[in-house]
């Protein structure tokens, strides 16, 4: 048996539906600002380790921001590591950590290029 919905009914439960959908899009907003905020604590704390490492290649090289950046990318690429990670693991060598052996090896080939280039 088919139950039949009157007019009046049926003007209730869209009512119902929309105020839940009213209730919800700030709390779906809310989800996706979180997210969003805690994708960039994420993004400014990669950034701070990068710039160290940076600065280290930039002192030990030696060699421009720029030069020590394309580094970095190069030993990443080269590594298939996320730039993040060999930043960090660069920078945990002033606290008497070991570089992982690839990364050494793609450093120490990075450095031998730059020079070179810086012979030209």
């Amino acid at each position: 048996m088919r139950q039949v919905t009157t007019p009046r009914q049926e003007r209730r439960l869209l009512t119902a539906v929309a105020a839940s959908a009213e209730e919800a899009a700030p709390s779906a907003e809310l989800v996706e600002l979180r997210a969003r905020n805690e994708q960039l604590e994420r993004a400014l704390a990669s950034r701070a380790v990068i710039d160290q490492a940076r600065g280290m290649l930039t002192v030990l090289a030696p060699c421009s921001s720029d030069r020590a950046w394309d580094l970095l990318v190069d030993v990443s690429q080269r590594c298939n590591i996320k730039l993040r990670d060999v930043a960090v693991a660069l920078v945990a060598t002033t606290d008497g950590e070991r570089l992982p052996e690839p990364m050494q090896r793609e450093l120490r080939r990075g450095l031998r290029r730059l020079r070179q280039a810086g012979r030209r």
